[in-house]
């Protein structure tokens, strides 16, 4: 009962929020949450740690970008073209991969990901380090006008809830205990029948086309695609989202992406702010060490907070719990 009212909190906070904060910005939270969840859908439930998968939500994008801005297809077409694709790139690397273990597979999913760059980088369709421009939004169903952010903005949210969804409903089905088993004890697992690298390579599909469907959605909000979704630096950062917040937990990514992302893109802001208050210009430089400042926050978490930052309130929560219950 309390996680279904925490959510409706947090439903009720989305609705009201672009009415408060600037939509653009909000949508881009929401792509790189959906993002986060779908990693952790594979590393928190799974193990699988996966330096790769900057490549499906890149894929998406591109596909996504090309459908709507060359072939002039519908809203719904390019958002479904992207996520096909991307899921057909997570069967193909997923078949490759999941043959192997640990930094193994680490190191495989990465050298993939890393030849999908270089396809990115050269194929005539993607214009290269130049990227696609001026990707339109269209029309949702042919009536509402998604070039009014209001209603893009309330789009977005309607397809970070269902992705978030059937998140929450693989990790409590038979399904996701299976993939919990494999995480904690693969042998175990293997012993006691299940086909291990079925079930991994459908978490790794699965993984894919919702990291897909962050990809696509991303480039259809902000209009323009580009190589950065497709280098390494952005599978990295995904591994930080989801440490940050919590691995293995439902929560845990969506707190880490929107920290930050948030930081990426207001740390300048916030460094003017305390320069003026201060009277200190080093604050004002602060959006020059984006890196730096993120590497402190990963470490402090490495350091303080093991379990990331919802995983620590949660076992904090239980302890308490604990501690109240009559003996």
């Amino acid at each position: 009962m309390n996680k279904k009212l925490g959510y409706a909190i947090a439903l009720l906070i989305a609705l009201a929020a672009p009415f408060v904060g600037y939509p653009v910005f909000l949508m881009k939270l929401l792509c790189f949450a959906l993002f986060a969840c779908a990693f952790n859908l594979l590393i928190g439930y799974t193990g699988l740690l996966s330096f790769g998968h900057a490549a499906f939500l890149g894929t998406a994008g591109y596909v996504t970008g090309h459908a709507l801005g060359v072939l002039g297809l519908p809203f719904e077409a390019g958002i479904v073209l992207g996520v096909l694709a991307a899921a057909l790139l997570g069967l193909v690397m997923g078949l490759l991969a999941i043959r192997r273990q640990g930094i193994y597979f680490a190191m495989i999913t990465l050298a993939l990901a890393q030849m999908v760059y270089f396809a990115a980088l050269r194929l005539p369709f993607t214009h290269g380090e130049d990227g696609l421009q001026g990707v339109p939004r269209g029309k949702l169903l042919g009536v509402v006008d998604l070039s009014n952010d209001l209603a893009m903005y309330y789009v977005v949210l309607a397809i970070f809830v269902a992705g978030f969804a059937l998140i929450v409903r693989t990790v409590h089905s038979p399904f996701g205990q299976v993939l919990k088993a494999i995480r904690e004890n693969e042998p175990r697992a293997v012993s006691l029948g299940y086909d291990v690298d079925k079930y991994k390579l459908l978490a790794f599909v699965l993984s894919a086309a919702l990291a897909g469907l962050a990809g696509a959605t991303k480039t259809v909000v902000l209009g323009f695609e580009t190589l950065t979704d497709v280098h390494w630096t952005l599978s990295g950062l995904v591994i930080l989202m989801t440490l940050v917040g919590g691995m293995g937990t439902l929560a845990g990514p969506i707190l880490g992406a929107f920290l930050i992302v948030a930081l990426e893109n207001k740390l300048g802001d916030w460094g003017t702010l305390l320069a003026g208050l201060t009277g200190i210009d080093w604050f004002s430089t602060l959006g020059e060490s984006v890196g730096i400042v993120t590497g402190l926050i990963f470490v402090a978490c490495v350091l303080l907070f093991r379990r990331g930052i919802v995983g620590e309130i949660g076992a904090a929560w239980a302890a308490s719990s604990r501690r109240r219950r009559p003996s």
